[in-house]
């Protein structure tokens, strides 16, 4: 009877141990702390006059102004026609770049004859392709994914060129010779190994792909999302509105950080880095 007792136990305290990793109010105050640093901060540099006020406004009259904002229709269909571009692009990117990866990641000849294409594409900015996107289309949305997807295809491409890499050649030399297809191969074998690059992938495209969308928004003006909004309050000198939507655009993007890393614990609960708690 002991050994089931001596089970118990351990399990007991890895349960705890697990909870204790996914409740960390420690790390909690101290973001919370480092947030509040920065608005105090902010509040003390406009307040004294460091900066000019009247281009400046103190974070005090920005937060009250987000939150005037935040009754106001308009506002929330600026947010929606941005996050809708945004996940329009990523699924679009994700959709081309993971089959995509695959394929040239397992191939070596692929590898090769695309290696000087990869390397000469990837470093193009993306903002450099505006001026393309507004002469190529006429409908902003396309415009836009032009630019979005571009960006974020090369976050996750790269990743999964990268996991495909990392697969074991002894893992694929037995799946070989117990006679896997091509595609149970992948499933089975390369698959497990790629899935965390391709998290990371996604997580940095994620990022991108939001900068991007208000980026085009903000330069182009032809989408009604927050960039062009942002666009619009700064030309009409209603400077504590522009960097009230400034800052719906960080907290939209630490929303989008938070879903990918919860998506991320959920989706990698098996591997070390999610276990270990990094």
């Amino acid at each position: 009877m002991a050994v089931p007792e001596t089970i118990t136990r351990t399990v007991a305290v890895a349960q705890r141990r697990g909870s204790r990793r996914r409740f960390r109010p420690r790390r909690l105050l101290l973001g919370l702390a480092g947030i509040l640093s920065v608005l105090l901060v902010w509040e003390v540099v406009s307040r004294t006059g460091m900066l000019n006020p009247e281009y400046f406004p103190p974070a005090s009259e920005v937060i009250a102004q987000l939150g005037a904002n935040a009754t106001l229709t308009g506002f929330w269909q600026a947010v929606g026609v941005t996050l809708g571009t945004w996940a329009l692009g990523m699924l679009v990117a994700f959709v081309l770049a993971m089959p995509l990866g695959i394929v040239i990641g397992l191939s070596m000849q692929l590898t090769r004859i695309t290696r000087s294409t990869v390397e000469f594409l990837r470093p193009i900015p993306s903002v450099g392709l505006i001026p393309l996107a507004v002469l190529v289309f006429a409908v902003p949305l396309q415009q836009s994914l032009l630019i979005v997807v571009y960006g974020a295809f090369w976050q996750i491409f790269v990743q999964v060129l990268y996991g495909v890499a990392d697969v074991d050649t002894v893992a694929m030399s037995t799946a070989r010779s117990y006679g896997f297809t091509w595609l149970q191969r992948v499933r089975d074998v390369v698959f497990p190994t790629m899935l965390p690059y391709l998290v990371t992938g996604i997580r940095l495209a994620a990022a991108v792909a939001l900068i991007l969308t208000v980026t085009i928004e903000l330069v182009v003006g032809t989408s009604h999302g927050l960039g062009f909004e942002i666009a619009q309050s700064r030309n009409a000198a209603l400077y504590e509105s522009t960097y009230a939507l400034v800052l719906v655009t960080g907290l939209i993007g630490v929303a989008i950080n938070v879903g990918v890393r919860f998506v991320e614990k959920r989706v990698l609960s098996w591997h070390q880095s999610v276990r270990e708690g990094i």
